[in-house]
């Protein structure tokens, strides 16, 4: 059916902004953009300084489909606007007592690596892996693709036939329990446990459905931003404008006009913009709470718990680690006690879990010769009014340290600029309350259906996508909200 022109207001031009504006742009539609900031992007954004150029957030790359679906929507040609490349080794994995494993993306490579560290029998692990394809496959249709709110979702085909394989799903156990059921090596354990940690979960309490994260690595492939994770949004950016999208920047939207339970536009400074419709990209918390009226507030459950944060040193490095790949992580000794630490709250774990990601180990230009560009992060609580500074000072401290031991290095020798980023900044900078990078947390089987739904059902015309909304945070997952709200506004809208 034809649908009649719209006038659409999207707040926040994240990547799930972009992705909706380029979706509803090219049905037609009157699409302008409103953006606090004076740049597109959100949390994918870069920064340079002494040499150096860092991607401020995301860094794996998954599922870059879903990026090129975007493009042949347009009619256009992706590799023409943004290019990546697969990369054989995912992550490498680093211990204290001296262990590294590679994680290859190749299942068969890999479960070879695991036998060679572990004796874990290789067909135990492709048997694992084959579990966590056939979990996502399954869930996929009802979880990432379609609103876990509406009806009409429940009869259709594909989710009847998922939910006749429920119990083979592991929906009633924890992550960590299916993992260490399987695995008698605790590394081994650890290294599929650490995936919770893409949505900011906790293992030991998350469901174990989400072991189905791992089949984007290993059985999907992981893939690189050719030319740093910014350039998708910088793409994505530049086709919007050519289907007509108008951008306002330095535009903070001030309230969003409801009459009659219907949207009539947004409240920027002085001015008013009129809209059929209007498509929120950025936290929900913040939505309730500063741009609707007071008894729209009550709507959203500000109790549910948040989801982890964390502290970000961006390093400047004069120094090439030809031990270090693209993504490592160096795992604590007790993982299960650093997320009861998370979990806490109030304390930084003092032999933390580091991820250190080193885009010029690809990206020649993004560091000085015979240097590295170190994205390090730990994963912390979410802003509960903690003492930051001191936190942020213990963490360092123990960061390096780690690094010193599990490197046997002295890095802080080799620290040419630095940069920290901590909760408090990421809340105030991206609007995530509480500074809760996925919004909330997925860390019981129920998770999925208690995220905000991507509609409002008290507001005709007002929609949400982003991390802090149905299905959840992470690129993919962004880019499936967008999806899903193109659908929805489809549905309402078309012509009897």
């Amino acid at each position: 059916m034809e649908q009649s022109k719209k006038k659409i207001s999207v707040i926040g031009s994240g990547i799930g902004g972009l992705a909706i504006a380029v979706r509803l742009a090219v049905k037609g539609h009157e699409v302008q953009v409103f953006e606090s900031n004076c740049y597109p992007g959100g949390k994918a954004d870069e920064f340079s300084v002494s040499g150096f150029r860092f991607d401020k957030g995301p860094s794996l790359l998954t599922m870059p489909e879903k990026i090129d679906e975007l493009f042949y929507l347009a009619g256009k040609n992706p590799k023409d606007y943004f290019s990546y490349s697969s990369i054989n080794e995912s992550c490498r994995y680093f211990y204290d007592d001296g262990v590294i494993i590679r994680g290859f993306t190749d299942a068969k490579l890999f479960s070879e690596e695991i036998f060679k560290i572990s004796n874990i029998p290789k067909k135990d692990t492709i048997e694992y892996l084959r579990k966590n394809a056939f979990i996502f496959k399954t869930t996929n249709h009802l979880f990432l693709e379609k609103s876990l709110h509406k009806l009409k979702t429940y009869f259709s085909v594909k989710v009847f036939l998922s939910a006749l394989k429920i119990p083979w799903l592991n929906l009633f156990s924890s992550m960590d329990r299916i993992n260490s059921k399987k695995f008698f090596d605790k590394k081994i354990v650890q290294i599929f446990n650490r995936f919770a940690t893409y949505n900011g979960s906790d293992p030991y309490l998350a469901p174990a459905v989400l072991n189905s994260i791992s089949n984007l690595e290993f059985n999907r492939g992981a893939f690189f931003a050719d030319k740093g994770m910014s350039t998708i949004p910088k793409s994505l950016y530049k086709l919007a404008l050519e289907l007509g999208v108008k951008f306002n920047f330095n535009s903070f939207v001030d309230q969003i006009k409801v009459s009659n339970g219907k949207i009539e536009g947004l409240a920027i400074k002085d001015a008013f913009i009129a809209a059929d419709i209007v498509v929120c990209n950025t936290d929900i918390y913040f939505v309730y709470n500063k741009l609707l009226a007071k008894q729209f507030r009550l709507n959203y459950k500000k109790d549910q718990p948040r989801s982890s944060s964390a502290i970000i040193f961006y390093w400047g490095i004069n120094k090439v680690f030809k031990q270090l790949q693209i993504h490592n992580i160096l795992f604590s000794k007790n993982y299960k006690e650093e997320f009861e630490c998370i979990r806490g709250g109030n304390e930084i774990y003092s032999d933390p879990t580091v991820y250190i990601n080193i885009t010029s180990k690809r990206i020649k230009s993004d560091a000085p010769k015979q240097s590295e560009n170190w994205f390090v992060m730990i994963n912390v609580p979410h802003n509960s009014n903690q003492d930051w500074d001191k936190l942020i000072l213990k963490s360092r401290k123990e960061i390096i340290s780690k690094i010193n031991r599990v490197l046997n290095c002295n890095i802080e020798d080799n620290i040419l600029f630095e940069r920290v980023v901590d909760p408090r900044n990421i809340e105030t900078d991206t609007h995530s309350f509480k500074g809760a990078l996925y919004g909330t947390s997925s860390n019981t089987r129920m998770s999925a259906f208690f995220r905000h739904p991507n509609f409002s059902k008290n507001i005709k015309g007002l929609y949400f996508c982003g991390g802090s909304v149905h299905p959840g945070g992470g690129i993919p997952l962004v880019l499936s909200s967008a999806k899903i709200v193109d659908e929805l506004i489809y549905s309402d809208y078309e012509k009897k």
